[in-house]
């Protein structure tokens, strides 16, 4: 992003105003519209979990493994993405992978098998995990400095636009036409219309036959073992119990191992799918730290509302969905509004990420005033500090870490950052989800002592199932206030680490 030689040593693209060919921008644009496909397909996939268990009458338990089953086909394609793209071509590999996904969306409604349904949506997962690295490869390949910084504006809403829509998608299809089936079916006119922009407009490339004979196929059947581990263990291991688990255990310690194998093989591989290398630099390391850390602060604004109105107010998603909207939507222009601002010579991108982290930190402590009387209303003002904190971190933290890159390394850097872009949900899912499950059992625990102890007190007692009843709702609302609490400080443990990247002077566009 920078000509200039960084204080890491390492020199940025060079600078340059050259335009970009509309079939580029189109092909962009198509690979932009797959990225926030995937994002949704996860998402509602999720949300809608309960209507497609009612469908087919399975448990809560059962039902939970087409969640996980997403998530590991979509880790799994994250670090290799890339290296396929490049291998095959980025048009080739982008339309095959977008066939795939719309291919079985078409189907997975009209299956009763749940094994079968749960295989289907783990190779969904990876044909959607593919095309996430290759937007940020893309925007990072084809955009001029000048643009640039607005296309990794474009991916930020990956992680901010597309989890809070999705709640309103949710509704749409469960309360709105009251057909669940779309909940997949949802992501096959996307498919088609990035397939026609993809088609158009990127090259036709031939297919790199030498560099099968290059890859670190070792590493990656340990990169691909260790990451179907670890998603185990993170999204199954609130509903286990985690060490009491033989399962999560096991997947715990195998994946951490097998982990550890696949980097150590990537590092000494002359042709790796990623370089683990990357991350001796300042801002690539400090920066995946935020990056996975912000995704777990990222909760608070979308898990927690949703849990609190449809847990204690019995909303629907449809009803849920304007808490959703109100982040969703200023993601429109608000990413294009920080890259503004990054590109003016007196800001300070590390600025701009601490401010971020301050809003959504003071989001947090906003939602902890949460009370039972709280309906849908009363989270506007959470809802609207988060929507203006969230881009400025992340389009900042994107800025300083892309600008320590060299162009060729761009590849390597989206599988790796995507990596624990997926880590980061999985770890924030499991940390709001386990601490909201301690914390409850907590309240539960003193609520019923106190109200023991003054039972005698009191003349007429209440009868023990609205005593409960009571218990557990108040015990939910103090799990949520403590969650939020929790959250809000992570975000604010964060700003030291912004300051201690290398300041990224912004791009030098005056040059031709």
């Amino acid at each position: 992003m920078n000509s200039a030689v960084l204080p890491d040593q390492v020199a940025a693209a060079p600078t340059h105003k050259a335009g970009v060919p509309k079939q580029v921008i189109a092909g962009l644009i198509g690979i932009f519209i797959a990225a926030m496909m995937s994002g949704l397909n996860n998402r509602v996939g999720a949300l809608g979990l309960a209507d497609v268990r009612g469908v087919m009458g399975v448990s809560s338990d059962d039902g939970s493994w087409l969640s996980t089953a997403y998530a590991m086909g979509e880790l799994i394609a994250m670090p290799f993405a890339a290296w396929f793209a490049i291998t095959l071509s980025v048009r080739r590999f982008h339309l095959s992978m977008v066939f795939i996904c719309a291919l079985i969306a078409a189907i997975l409604p009209f299956i009763q098998n749940l094994n079968l349904l749960i295989a289907l949506r783990f190779v969904q997962g990876i044909s959607s995990g593919a095309l996430i690295p290759i937007l940020m490869m893309a925007a990072l390949k084809f955009l001029p400095p000048h643009i640039r910084l607005h296309g990794l504006a474009l991916y930020a809403m990956t992680a901010t636009f597309a989890p809070n829509l999705s709640i309103w998608l949710t509704g749409m299809w469960t309360d709105g036409l009251s057909d669940w089936r779309w909940i997949y079916w949802q992501v096959i006119p996307l498919c088609a219309l990035a397939g026609v922009f993809v088609g158009w407009g990127l090259p036709h490339e031939k297919v790199k036959y030498d560099r099968f004979s290059e890859g670190n196929w070792l590493g990656m059947v340990c990169g691909v073992a260790s990451l179907l581990l670890l998603t185990i263990a993170l999204d199954q291991g609130v509903r286990l119990d985690w060490f009491n688990s033989p399962l999560i255990v096991v997947s715990l310690i195998g994946g951490l191992i097998l982990f550890g194998s696949y980097t150590f093989t990537e590092w000494h591989h002359h042709a790796p799918f990623i370089k683990p290398q990357l991350m001796g630099r300042r801002n690539l390391f400090i920066g995946t730290i935020l990056l996975t850390f912000l995704l777990v602060v990222l909760m608070s604004g979308s898990l927690l509302p949703a849990s609190y109105l449809a847990g204690l107010q019995d909303y629907r998603a449809m009803q849920i969905a304007p808490i959703g909207l109100l982040i969703a939507l200023p993601q429109l222009v608000l990413g294009s509004v920080v890259a503004f601002l990054l590109y003016q010579k007196w800001v300070d991108a590390r600025v701009i990420l601490a401010l971020g982290l301050v809003l959504i930190a003071l989001a947090c402590f906003s939602g902890a005033q949460l009370t039972p009387q709280w309906n849908r209303d009363q989270f506007i003002f959470t809802q609207l500090l988060q929507a203006l904190g969230q881009p400025m971190a992340v389009v900042s933290i994107l800025f300083l870490m892309t600008s320590v890159l060299h162009a060729s390394e761009g590849p390597y850097f989206s599988g790796a950052i995507n990596t624990f872009r997926v880590f980061g949900s999985l770890i924030g899912g499991a940390v709001v989800g386990q601490l909201m499950t301690v914390r409850s059992r907590f309240h539960s625990e003193m609520l019923l002592d106190h109200a023991g102890l003054v039972d005698g007190s009191i003349p007429q007692a209440l009868d023990v199932s609205a005593l409960g009843t009571a218990v557990a709702q108040q015990s939910m609302v103090l799990s949520v206030i403590d969650a939020y609490w929790v959250l809000g400080v992570l975000a604010l443990m964060l700003i030291p680490l912004a300051f201690m990247m290398t300041h990224v002077p912004a791009p030098d566009l005056s040059k031709s």
